[in-house]
């Protein structure tokens, strides 16, 4: 597979532009259904946690089934960490592709999403490293490990802060 850089960032500003137009179940369709969803948490030493089944995480799902169960929550407004639901604006930037195998392209890139919820906003930011499968004519998630920077987090995180 021979990478196209602007396929590669067009599949990545889609997923982020679903998510902030809240259309959640197309959202849903930029994820393999084998896809490993990580956001782990940082130790007491300022390190990150290496090991989801042994360490917090402050997500993990090991497959779509988890970010399904998310959307259904959300839509059928049973999370009372999204109600009201935020205003966010997903900003993604410093795309790199790190490998390529056949049919697969791991990517490492910058976020910033600002979210505005009671008449204020929080801001979350740090590095994504993703593996991109092709599926059809689209690139799709297979694998994302977010490593969320801010040292702070004031409310619940949910699947629109990242």
């Amino acid at each position: 597979m021979s990478s196209d850089y602007q396929k590669i960032c067009a599949a990545l500003y889609r997923e982020a532009r679903l998510i902030d137009d809240r259309e959640f179940d197309e959202w849903l369709n930029c994820y393999a259904g084998d896809v490993t969803f990580w956001l782990p948490a940082w130790g007491d030493d300022d390190q990150l946690t290496e090991d989801h089944q042994t360490q917090i995480s402050l997500m993990y799902y090991p497959d779509r089934g988890g970010l399904e169960d998310r959307v259904f929550r959300i839509k059928t407004e049973r999370s009372g960490a999204s109600m009201p639901e935020p205003r966010t604006s997903h900003n993604v930037t410093n795309v790199e592709v790190l490998a390529e195998r056949a049919g697969e392209i791991d990517v490492r890139y910058n976020f910033h999403t600002l979210s505005h919820r009671y008449k204020h906003t929080d801001q979350f930011f740090g590095t994504v490293y993703a593996t991109l499968r092709e599926q059809g004519d689209a690139l799709v998630f297979s694998y994302k490990k977010i490593v969320l920077k801010n040292d702070y987090i004031r409310q619940v995180l949910d699947i629109y802060h990242i």
